[in-house]
C-alpha cells in the first residue's frame, strides 16, 4: 500500500523523526508491505453499489496489518483505570497508575468503577491504531484512547492509519476516510486533542 496523506498534529511526525526514527521507518515499511490487491475479496450486496462488485475487505486488511506489526514486535497494550463522574476526583485519578487510583478511592470511601482502553500496537511508547472498517472508532481513538495512553505515561505519540477517500469508495459502507478524519481534528482547534498524533491516509 502507499501513503498518500499525512497530517501531523502537535508535531506528532516531527517527534517520531527526532526521537523514534527507527520505529517510524518500521511503520512506513509495514504499510508498504501490505499487498492490498490480495484483499479485494468482499463481494458487494449493498444498496447503492453495483451487485457483485469486488470491494476491499476491511477485516482481511486489518488482519494483515496485525500479522505484519506483530511479526516485528509491536504488541497490543491495555490500560486499566477507575472512573469518576466527580471532576475533582477524576483530575486526581488521571495521572495516577492503576494501583494508586484504587488506593486513593479506598482512602476516600469512593466506589471503584473499573474501565480500560486497549490499543492495537505499542512499541517503545509509540502507539499505532489501524482502522479499516469502523468510522466511529477513529474518533474514539483520537480523542479518547490515544489521549488516555498519553496521559497515563504509556505512550508519547499516537499514529492512526486509515484509508484515503479514493480507497474508501471501493469498500463496504462504514470505513473511515483520511480527509474527513483530518477535517474532524481541524474542527476541534489546534490544541485538541492534547496529544501528539500522526494520521496516515493509505491506498493501494
Amino acid at each position: 500500500m502507499k501513503i498518500l496523506g499525512k497530517y501531523s498534529h502537535l508535531n506528532g511526525e516531527e517527534y517520531l523523526i527526532v526521537h523514534h526514527k527507527k520505529l517510524y521507518k518500521e511503520i512506513l515499511d509495514t504499510v508498504k508491505a501490505v499487498d492490498a490487491l490480495k484483499f479485494r475479496t468482499k463481494i458487494s450486496k449493498e444498496k447503492g453499489r453495483k451487485e457483485g462488485k469486488a470491494l476491499w475487505n476491511p477485516k482481511a486488511l486489518n488482519k494483515e496489518f496485525a500479522r505484519l506489526f506483530n511479526g516485528i514486535g509491536w504488541k497490543e497494550s491495555k490500560r486499566q483505570f477507575y472512573v469518576s463522574a466527580d471532576r475533582k476526583i477524576a483530575e486526581i485519578l488521571e495521572p495516577m497508575d492503576y494501583k494508586a487510583q484504587g488506593k486513593y478511592l479506598d482512602s476516600i470511601g469512593q466506589e471503584k468503577l473499573y474501565s480500560f482502553n486497549q490499543t492495537d500496537f505499542v512499541k517503545d511508547k509509540v502507539a499505532v491504531e489501524v482502522q479499516m472498517g469502523k468510522y466511529f472508532s477513529v474518533t474514539y481513538d483520537l480523542f479518547v484512547k490515544h489521549l488516555s495512553f498519553y496521559s497515563g505515561g504509556i505512550i508519547n505519540v499516537g499514529v492512526e492509519i486509515v484509508p484515503m477517500k479514493s480507497m474508501q469508495k471501493n469498500m463496504s459502507s462504514g470505513p473511515p476516510w483520511f480527509e474527513k478524519e483530518v477535517h474532524n481534528v481541524f474542527r476541534h482547534g489546534r490544541g485538541n486533542p492534547p496529544v501528539p498524533l500522526l494520521i496516515l491516509g493509505v491506498a493501494p
